[in-house]
């Protein structure tokens, strides 16, 4: 199985992607246009009746999106606006829009919507269509606004503000769009967003800084009991992380002193009960995105690890003046 992440995230193009760089030009060529069409209304778009943010990112994979749209909910929330979310829902096997609980069944609605109805409270959908998906949640919800997961390169639905995460550590791999390369547009599409948050790594002018910081730890079979890191004990655990990148999932617990056999995973990985268990008695720590699909895995050994994004308070507040506008009208 060919490791792309491996191949992407070289500062040169790897001598085997050469043959593919034409159609890495095509793409991107491809992908501006579509971007240009419905800039200039060639293409329609839908508009809905309250403002969108868009959270997304430029690269395959995730860059931190889901932190950073329950940082963003919460923040809203906190500043009594009623929030929304639309999600693809990648993944999940369902074939039209499709409401979001507590108790929904992972395999249909996917990973982090169900992250995101465990953590905030607050309407979500999931579709594949981004209209249909936001005319469900609007038909049934009275929200002040609109958060679409993942949905920047989703241009059928209209939208007031645009938030891209970029990897702060990883950047943009060898710069090249797909295949050659891990952008799903060029770098260039920076330039008309809103807000840029770096994910790790030092920020760039414009930039606004956002790093993990963990909460506390918690039983997988007893939520109520829950420790802080610095006083969890054995020190060499098994760390599962099936993310958009797993390394900065067991640096985390590396920093925290902790000896980590890891064990990474592809970003929205199906997991079975062999994944997730060792011939050993260490403790095993998972993601809270990785949990919702192993609760019927576990046992006594397995621990969850939620994480927070802490945001730049500047970023906060331009939002904040942002969405206040918009309700101003």
């Amino acid at each position: 199985m060919v490791n792309w992440n491996a191949l992407w995230y070289q500062k040169r193009v790897a001598f085997v992607l050469w043959p593919f760089i034409p159609f890495s030009w095509l793409f991107a060529c491809i992908v501006k246009l579509r971007y240009m069409f419905y800039r200039t209304r060639i293409y329609q778009t839908k508009k809905s009746s309250v403002p969108v943010i868009v959270v997304g990112n430029l690269t395959v994979g995730g860059t931190g999106k889901t932190p950073l749209v329950i940082h963003i909910a919460q923040l809203l929330q906190k500043n009594h606006f009623s929030v929304g979310i639309i999600s693809r829902g990648y993944k999940g096997s369902h074939n039209k829009p499709t409401h979001v609980d507590k108790d929904s069944d992972p395999t249909i609605i996917g990973d982090e919507p169900l992250l995101f109805a465990k953590t905030l409270d607050c309407p979500i959908v999931v579709g594949r269509d981004r209209q249909q998906t936001m005319l469900k949640l609007l038909q049934s919800n009275k929200i002040d606004i609109l958060i679409s997961d993942d949905g920047l390169q989703h241009y059928g639905l209209a939208r007031n503000i645009e938030i891209v995460v970029v990897d702060g550590v990883r950047q943009f791999g060898n710069g090249y769009c797909l295949p050659v390369g891990p952008l799903r547009e060029p770098v260039s599409r920076l330039t008309s967003v809103d807000f840029i948050i770096s994910n790790g790594g030092i920020p760039k002018k414009g930039e606004h800084a956002m790093y993990y910081i963990p909460n506390e730890l918690y039983h997988a079979l007893d939520p109520s009991q829950k420790t802080l890191l610095t006083q969890f004990s054995p020190k060499i655990v098994h760390a599962i992380a099936g993310i958009g990148n797993p390394a900065q999932f067991f640096q985390l617990l590396t920093s925290y002193g902790f000896q980590v056999i890891p064990h990474a995973y592809p970003d929205h990985y199906q997991f079975t009960q062999n994944d997730i268990h060792f011939n050993d008695e260490y403790p095993v720590i998972l993601t809270e995105k990785d949990a919702v699909k192993c609760q019927h895995f576990f046992n006594e050994r397995h621990w969850i690890l939620p994480i927070i994004a802490k945001v730049s308070p500047i970023f906060d507040t331009q939002l904040l003046t942002l969405v206040e506008g918009f309700k101003r009208g």
